[in-house]
């Protein structure tokens, strides 16, 4: 595939002085943006906080910036006193029209660019005035991966380490490359696209190991983890997700909190006859490490198939949180959030982790997981306890809160989907209440920052029949906007209290963006629109804002450049699994299609159309 480069002036690193003029910051936003909830006080100093992992102070190495998943930097040179000052100093064209997920990386002065399939990766040569590329890395991935995928040929980034960029192809294989030359160093074929196994997810480095888990829920796969070497790519562990305890990595180490999951092989009692090896539970977003505890957690994806009368049971362990040892790959504790899943609520978000005060006691070991469920669930780490399970979305209402005492949900009996059934109202969407689109959090102001969804569906249980590499759903669904007039809100979310903060609210589609947040005390984020914005972390006020060539459904980053200047870097091109209904080859005509986001994102052709750019912006 074609690759090409624009350089609109300067370089990455704005090395040269001079020849750009300042880009507005006043660009008026095309829909109606409204600040709800906005505060100056927060109520005093946040909570005493410790950050388990280091931060990414310059570069960014990881697909979040760190093991934590904060996406939060130290870097403090942009701040709310300049970022009205900001410009567009580069942008760089992939020639890959399709969802731009994920986010660059930069390391020792330079940029590594993964793209949606065909998946190649960029490096761009930072010190150059005129953004000097590097190497083109072409992997080529089998081609029929591309029909096989659910929801777009999208890819959510690399990790660097051992001087290595490693990243997944869409066909279910994981590679490594060397950072300074792009010859590939090594191959692995990981999953088996016969069977409807793609990769999309960003590989994560633990330790020694490269972590990466599969996609195909829809297609009726069986979820697992694998662990890889980082020098040789040879797998060493591999846990799957359902299943007996042998294959699920349950020893004698696993102690879960509640009752409910501590029973023997429930990955296979749990699920009707042999509907385990076709049940999902597939790991396609974050991982996420604790150094001090070593321990990598994830979360599961939803059980197939759809129709939940097709496999009666708690359906262990789909839409669940695990907690695994990175060296061997065993279980250590595991808590289901959505036992026998209705609604397509995949729980493969982000799990940010942080140690704060928390009723009381200082620096609890916590972990903050802003649910599809449209519930913000805060859990002991270390154990796995359910501390807090609050609404964040207000029109979530397939359930009214969770027993922290047993860890379930008190699910609304009207909102249960069943076979030939049409049950209307259920909100959030299949979608959520937010999708995979990573949050950000602030230890400067105690809070997390999630990018959120308002967004609710009719959901009927249909018969279904397994055909190896085609989907297996069983569900007919239609979604819809929520109820009070918006769509879309970057939601500032304080976990200690169990309440927002402040939202910036956005009428007519959902925040499709990931969010970074920075010692400067300023939130960026984009608009599927393609608005970039750039907000004060502590009352949402609108700062800067840039109207991109596409949707944003990509995550900002922040580096420094060899000039010594900070930089933010993100991608502009819609897709995913609601931005792709942007495409001009999808109809808008039939809601129930896209596997019902149709529906939702009907008027998302009014704003913006498919791209492939990289912004670079500067002082």
């Amino acid at each position: 595939m074609r690759v090409t480069f624009t350089i609109s002036c300067l370089a990455l690193a704005g090395a040269l002085a001079g020849g750009c003029s300042k880009d507005s910051a006043s660009v008026p936003p095309k829909l109606q943006t409204q600040r709800v909830g906005a505060v100056t006080d927060l109520g005093g100093q946040p909570p005493s906080i410790h950050l388990v992992s280091p931060l990414p102070n310059g570069d960014w190495r990881l697909p979040a910036g760190d093991d934590a998943n904060t996406r939060f930097s130290p870097l403090k040179q942009l701040s709310p006193d300049n970022v009205s000052n900001l410009r567009v100093v580069t942008t760089v064209s992939t020639g890959a029209p399709h969802g731009h997920e994920g986010q660059p990386l930069v390391v020792n002065d330079t940029m590594y660019i993964v793209t949606p399939y065909p998946n190649n990766l960029i490096a761009i040569d930072l010190t150059k005035g005129t953004g000097a590329v590097k190497f083109v890395y072409q992997p080529h991935p089998d081609p029929r991966a591309q029909g096989i995928a659910c929801c777009d040929v999208v890819n959510r980034g690399a990790s660097y380490a051992d001087g290595k960029i490693i990243y997944n192809l869409l066909d279910a294989t994981t590679v490594a490359v060397d950072a300074d030359t792009g010859q590939e160093v090594w191959r692995t074929k990981v999953g088996d696209i016969d069977i409807g196994e793609t990769t999309t997810m960003a590989a994560m480095v633990v330790k020694d190991k490269v972590i990466v888990g599969n996609s195909g829920g829809e297609l009726g796969v069986r979820g697992w983890v694998v662990a890889l070497d980082v020098k040789t790519g040879k797998e060493v562990w591999r846990g799957y997700n359902t299943g007996p305890d042998k294959d699920v990595l349950i020893g004698p180490e696993f102690h879960a909190f509640y009752p409910k999951d501590r029973a023997p092989n429930q990955g296979v009692t749990t699920w009707p006859s042999e509907q385990w090896r076709l049940g999902g539970s597939t790991v396609w977003g974050w991982v996420s490490y604790d150094p001090e505890l070593d321990l990598i957690y994830y979360g599961t994806g939803n059980p197939g198939v759809w129709n939940p009368d097709l496999r009666p049971g708690d359906n262990k362990w789909s839409c669940s949180i695990m907690a695994r040892r990175p060296d061997d790959g065993h279980v250590v504790w595991a808590t289901q959030l959505v036992a026998h899943d209705k609604h397509d609520y995949d729980e493969i978000m982000e799990n940010i982790l942080v140690d704060m005060d928390w009723k009381g006691q200082p620096k609890r070991k916590l972990l903050l997981h802003p649910g599809r469920t449209g519930f913000f669930y805060v859990l002991d780490r270390a154990t796995g306890e359910i501390l807090a399970a609050d609404k964040y979305v207000e029109s979530t209402n397939w359930a009214t809160g969770y027993d922290l005492q047993t860890g379930e949900a008190h699910e609304d009996p009207k909102k249960q989907t069943h076979t030939n059934r049409v049950v209307e109202d259920i909100c959030p969407s299949s979608t959520g209440a937010k999708d995979f689109i990573p949050s950000a959090f602030s230890p400067l102001t105690g809070l997390v920052y999630i990018p959120a969804h308002n967004t609710c569906m009719n959901y009927e249980g249909m018969a279904a029949n397994y055909i190896a590499g085609t989907p297996y759903l069983g569900a007919d669904v239609k979604m819809y906007p929520g109820p009070g007039g918006y769509q879309g809100e970057l939601i500032a979310w304080d976990p200690v209290r169990g309440k927002k903060a402040w939202g910036l609210r956005d009428a007519a589609l959902p925040v499709y963006s990931g969010v970074l947040a920075t010692a400067g005390n300023l939130i960026f984020y984009g608009t599927m629109e393609g608005d970039f914005r750039a907000v004060d972390a502590r009352n949402g006020t609108i700062l800067y804002q840039f109207h991109t060539g596409s949707g944003i459904v990509g995550d900002p980053i922040t580096y420094t450049g060899p000039d010594g200047k900070q930089y933010v870097a993100v991608y502009s091109g819609v897709g995913g699994w609601m931005g792709a209904v942007a495409s001009p080859e999808i109809s808008a005509d039939d809601p129930y299609a896209g596997l019902g986001v149709v529906g939702a994102m009907k008027d998302i052709k009014k704003y913006t159309a498919p791209g492939d750019t990289l912004y670079v912006f500067g002082l």
